[in-house]
């Protein structure tokens, strides 16, 4: 047993120490890979400090070679990092900018061998990109030595099209099923590299959820992208875009930084790539492109000007300088071209940063190649310091390395004559001119219209103006003629003009003499309107005005009767009511408004019987018919009492008489029947606001008995209902002009009428007086209000 044990072990450790060999052997042979990588790059930055060190010591090669190994071992550095660092002292640029903060920041406790390998590694990317042919090796050179060790997976290089494309130039670390794909974006399709050419800034996506479709995305559907334009001189030849299979997080300055320069690199190649798109030997202001284009310009029939673009000391886009200005080309604030041609925008035009953003628009052109056109853009300027606006149509298109604007002003008579010919048009006036000493006569075309008269026809002279005119305008005419033609003053005449077609338009003509040093008449210019829409508006107006006068007096006159009426039957003061036994008090406030004189009453009278009648009422309506109807209804009532008929029944014959025999009048009301010997109290209602009773410091509504409105249906019952009244109780009945509000309901304008009521007064009258100093209504409609007390027994006397 032990022995068949033995043998699955042995072979076991055979396969384990087989597959051991075969993990170290692919290791070494990825360790001499990698090394004989970087020897490549090594060698390449080894031949570039050679050259730096032969221009700088004036030796030969074999010398720079002798001498970089000398300081490399008196340095106790490698020889491929000291040679870094001295491209790095010899450029001066930004990729050294770069290595060097990142060297600076990176943390204490990293050796020396990691902080040479960033600039290192930098160096070597700007090597093969040097070195490199067409954009697609520079792609997988920037992967492979400056993103890999960032975390990147893949990088794609877009270059720009004038009409806002991109066009996949090189990539990395994508499929090439993938690359086909996206070989080409459509100009206004929305990327993520598209974000950033619009916005010409870096796009920093930390996952590609829910952004712009880009290439690779199925691969890394939640991966970080980061998109940075690649451009030098403020001017953008496409974008580099890197791409990460996790979500990024925000990265340090140095890293963006180094990126930056990265993109820098691709700007270089793309620059100078073989497709036409512009390099060093395409700019403008160098050698006869510059000319060129000038010359093309020349032959414009529209103003232009061709712009170069000037750079600071570091590269970077600061103004545009004015190259050339065409023949054509007319400052707004009056400065010769040769004044303007060699001086920068900024300087000429310090505003265009303002309004319309003119130099924001240069920037944009010449950045992205995409042409910009629009009409009647605001130009600012200044002449002697003061603020000038010119307005005119703007075309700007890049051209190689400057850029061609046209500007195209619009031309002020033209516009004036223009705006003139719409304002005769719309104002219906003809011109006219006359020269007296050669007979000529001259119209316009608005004048010929006026007159239904044909052009062939020829225009009429100013004399003969009687002839097309009303026979009973012949004095107002002749007196026009005679002060413009034998007193030579200007004047004006309106007369009706009869045209051959038979109709009449009312017109007015002006006229003015030309005279010469002597005081001889020379010309008479002048123009005629038609006045006719404006002649019949004033007649439509004055008729109006006539009408409505009338209107407003007879409005007036049936108010003043009415008002006359209601004061006669319903006086505004009333006295106090003397009854046996009862107080009883009136208050009549009649409306603000003579307009709104209503149909308002109340009545208190002692019948036959002894009994008090009390009632108020509201007809619906106001003016003369309100109150003609209140005078039915409360006369009719007064004698209906005389029946000794109850409150119930006095309401269901006072409904027939509204709905019977009166011209369809409506109204409310509440009628009450005290008897002094029982104090008992009868009353009916017919869709009236109930009485108030007020009792012990307390105020209550009564309940409300069924009533229909007066005059609304023939033949309607109306219930009764009998309150015992005490000792110094008060009764109130009113209208509803007492408590009626626009924004309040009536149950809450009930509530706030009892809540006033309760307050302690001395006397009946003051009680009414309050009520109608407090009350809360704000429909200025007219209010009556009829308060009985009953007084309190005497005090029995003390023993």
């Amino acid at each position: 047993m032990p022995q068949a044990t033995d043998v699955p072990q042995t072979s076991a450790a055979q396969d384990a120490a087989a597959v051991g060999r075969l993990a170290a052997t692919v290791e070494r042979l990825r360790a001499e890979v990698d090394a004989a990588r970087a020897a490549a790059d090594g060698r390449a930055l080894l031949e570039v400090a050679k050259g730096v060190m032969i221009e700088r010591l004036h030796c030969g090669p074999a010398q720079a070679a002798r001498q970089l190994a000398e300081l490399a071992a008196r340095s106790g550095t490698s020889e491929l990092e000291l040679a870094a660092d001295i491209i790095n002292q010899a450029a001066r640029d930004h990729v050294a900018q770069v290595a060097s903060q990142f060297i600076q920041r990176i943390s204490a406790d990293t050796d020396d061998r990691t902080h040479a390998s960033l600039a290192v590694r930098l160096r070597a990317v700007e090597s093969a990109a040097l070195a490199a042919d067409d954009t697609q090796a520079v792609a997988e050179s920037l992967l492979q030595h400056a993103l890999t060790p960032l975390g990147a997976t893949s990088v794609a290089v877009w270059s720009a099209g004038r009409d806002g494309s991109l066009t996949l130039s090189g990539h990395a670390g994508f499929s090439d099923d993938e690359a086909d794909r996206w070989r080409y974006v459509p100009p206004g399709v929305a990327t993520v590299a598209r974000q950033a050419l619009t916005d010409r800034c870096t796009a920093y996506l930390p996952s590609m959820t829910a952004q712009a479709p880009s290439i690779g995305q199925t691969q890394c559907p939640d991966g970080g992208r980061v998109a940075i334009c690649a451009g030098t001189g403020g001017r953008i030849y496409g974008v580099l875009e890197i791409c990460w299979p996790q979500p990024l997080t925000e990265q340090p300055p140095a890293v963006q930084r180094q990126l930056e320069a990265l993109a820098e690199l691709c700007a270089h190649t793309l620059e100078n790539r073989p497709d036409g798109e512009g390099g060093p030997a395409r700019s403008l202001g160098q050698g006869s492109a510059a000319a060129e284009l000038a010359d093309l310009s020349d032959g414009l029939y529209d103003p232009a000007l061709v712009l170069t673009p000037h750079l600071d000391a570091d590269g970077r886009l600061t103004d545009f300088r004015i190259y050339h200005t065409n023949t054509r080309f007319q400052d707004p604030a009056g400065r010769p071209r040769s004044a303007l041609n060699g001086t920068l925008v900024l300087e000429s035009y310090p505003l265009a940063v303002g309004g319309s953003d003119l130099y924001g628009q240069l920037e944009r052109t010449y950045a992205t190649g995409e042409p910009f056109r629009a009409r009647r853009v605001a130009l600012p300027t200044q002449v002697d310091q003061v603020p000038l606006t010119a307005v005119a149509d703007i075309s700007i298109s890049r051209h190689g390395g400057g850029l061609l604007m046209i500007w195209r002003t619009e031309d002020q008579a033209v516009r004036l004559a223009s705006i003139l010919q719409h304002a005769q048009r719309l104002g219906q006036i003809g011109g006219f001119e006359e020269n007296l000493a050669t007979g000529e006569i001259t119209w316009n075309n608005e004048l010929f219209t006026l007159y239904g008269r044909p052009p062939a026809a020829g225009p009429l002279a100013l004399h003969d103006l009687a002839g097309h005119a009303h026979p009973d305008d012949a004095v107002a005419i002749g007196r026009f003629l005679r002060t413009v033609l034998h007193h030579t003053r200007p004047a004006t005449a309106a007369f009706r003009l009869q045209r051959s077609d038979g109709v009449t338009r009312h017109i007015r003509v002006a006229a003015e003499p030309v005279t010469d040093s002597d005081g001889r008449l020379l010309l008479i210019r002048g123009a005629y309107q038609d006045i006719s829409a404006q002649h019949w508006t004033e007649v439509a107006l004055a008729a109006t005005r006539d009408q409505l006068a009338h209107t407003e007096q007879e409005s007036a006159e049936r108010n003043r009767l009415a008002l006359q009426l209601q004061h006669a039957i319903m006086p505004p003061a009333h006295g106090p009511l003397e009854v046996t036994g009862l107080q009883v008090a009136v208050r009549y406030r009649p409306a603000e408004s003579e307009a709104l004189v209503g149909g308002d009453w109340y009545d208190a009278v002692v019948l036959p019987s002894d009994q008090v009648l009390l009632c108020v009422g509201d007809v619906a309506g106001h003016g003369i018919d309100a109150a003609t109807g209140m005078v039915v209804l409360r006369n009719a009532l007064r004698g209906l009492a005389m029946t000794g008929a109850g409150p119930g029944q006095l309401m269901a014959w006072l409904n027939n008489v509204a709905h019977h025999l009166t011209d369809q009048v409506t109204a409310t009301a509440v009628c009450g029947l005290y008897d002094p010997r029982t104090r008992t109290l009868r009353w009916a209602r017919a869709g009236h606001l109930p009485p108030v009773l007020v009792r012990s410091g307390g105020a209550t509504k009564l309940p409300l008995t069924r009533g229909l409105l007066l005059g609304a249906l023939p033949d309607a019952e109306y219930e009764e209902s009998e309150t015992q009244l005490q000792p110094g109780d008060t009764l109130l009945m009113y209208t509803d002009g007492l408590i009626e509000r626009r924004d309040t309901g009536v149950q809450e304008s009930l509530a706030q009428l009892l809540l006033t009521a309760e307050r302690p007064v001395d006397t009946l009258g003051e009680r009414l007086d309050h009520l109608l100093t407090y009350s809360k209504s704000d429909t200025d409609d007219d209010t009556c209000l009829i308060g009985i007390k009953i007084p309190a027994a005497p005090a029995a006397p003390s023993s």
